[in-house]
């Protein structure tokens, strides 16, 4: 069952960062950058709002929830081996969040490890609390956050909404000096999304434990139930909600990206986790490929916006602006290359290595302040093993 689950986790993962791509890639390839993000939401091409709505947001949550995931996981290992929780764990937490801040000054605008760094801390502190605390908080938290969202969206109009900075020519003539210096200059209005990204991140990832806790990736009736719900929750009543404010303008922006994709996310998540239990024999090349970036996630998704970077950027191959009249079609393109380029590279580097290179990297800067021993193949002696605790109270 653990050797399953896994690699359901794996594959999850692997989705969530392709799909991520999906939503980054037309910041990417928009010759305006980021100040079109929001306003190309007015623009009346129907194919291309479609294509935005398949993406956008979704996998952003998935991520969130398999974050929460993850945080279950490593308060587990740490009761396992009776050592203090958090511990430790703020240590990777402060990796996170240094990684977040170069990725966001060399790479992306709109980088989200920050945001998940911050948001761990606070839920490092809630995790081992009761069910009964963490409902509290989960329901706090995400009223307050609902509230937000609204009262913003009623105070926008698709006339007076604030794209943010006008649309200029730096991502068509600039180097990449000067965007740097740019992210450095406007590092308030890009890092903005924090403010929502971590309230919507307590609840996700606080979401992400209570469902591991409760077998949503277990082999039972239980948790069959619990992801047909999911199912039902997620694609039968929010993915059409989520399609009609797709439609509804920039005023519904807030909505359409933050607060309806948590839901499809996870009817998402149920869809995946049963699949995955239903398929039998070998996985196919695409499961493989899906499966290794999920190994390989942190590595991925820092080397598919550098490659978009340089794909489309005039510091690079500049085919944001050379392409331009051949949206959306060279967009989805563009997705889809880079998306079989680090599947390829993962499926690659994987046959000779048991990490990735990024996550080999954080391997050694988390362990190598503790003096924690290792294996000559590169592996803690007592490396931290999924395993299955009472949830019964």
């Amino acid at each position: 069952m653990t050797s399953r689950r896994v690699e359901v986790l794996d594959l999850l993962r692997g989705i969530a960062i392709v799909g991520t791509l999906g939503t980054n890639i037309w910041i990417f390839t928009d010759p305006g950058g980021p100040a079109d993000v929001i306003g190309a939401l007015g623009r009346p091409e129907t194919v291309e709002t479609l294509l935005r709505f398949l993406t956008n947001g979704k996998f952003l949550a998935l991520l969130t929830l398999l974050f929460g995931v993850g945080l279950e996981l490593q308060y587990r290992s740490a009761a396992r081996r009776g050592v203090p929780w958090p511990g430790w764990y703020l240590w990777r937490a402060g990796l996170l969040f240094v990684e977040g801040l170069i990725h966001y000054l060399l790479i992306f605008e709109f980088d989200v490890l920050m945001g998940y760094a911050l948001t761990s801390v606070i839920v490092a502190y809630l995790i081992g609390r009761s069910d009964r605390v963490v409902k509290v908080w989960m329901i706090t938290v995400g009223t307050v956050f609902t509230a937000l969202i609204a009262l913003l969206t009623v105070g926008t109009t698709s006339e007076s909404l604030d794209t943010g900075p006008e649309s200029s020519t730096l991502f068509t003539d600039g180097t990449y000096p000067q965007q740097v210096a740019a992210r450095i200059e406007m590092i308030g209005l890009y890092r903005i999304e924090i403010v929502l990204i971590v309230p919507m991140g307590i609840v996700l990832f606080l979401l992400g434990s209570r469902l591991m806790r409760a077998g949503v990736f277990e082999d039972s009736e239980r948790g069959a139930t619990l992801r047909r719900r999911l199912m039902v929750a997620g694609l039968a009543v929010g993915l059409p909600l989520n399609l009609v404010t797709a439609f509804a303008g920039p005023g519904w922006f807030l909505v359409d990206r933050y607060l309806l994709p948590p839901l499809v996310a996870l009817g998402l998540l149920g869809l995946v986790a049963t699949l995955a239990r239903r398929a039998t024999g070998a996985p196919g090349v695409l499961r493989r490929g899906l499966n290794n970036v999920g190994r390989t996630a942190l590595s991925s998704y820092i080397f598919q916006n550098l490659v978009a970077s340089a794909l489309c950027y005039g510091w690079g191959l500049g085919l944001a602006a050379s392409l331009d009249d051949l949206r959306p079609w060279w967009v989805l393109a563009a997705w889809a290359g880079i998306c079989a380029l680090f599947m390829t590279l993962s499926t690659l580097w994987l046959r000779r290595f048991e990490r990735g290179p990024v996550e080999t990297l954080w391997q050694w800067a988390y362990l190598a302040p503790q003096g924690r021993p290792k294996n000559p193949e590169g592996r803690p002696k007592n490396p931290d093993k999924i395993v299955e605790v009472s949830t019964k109270r």
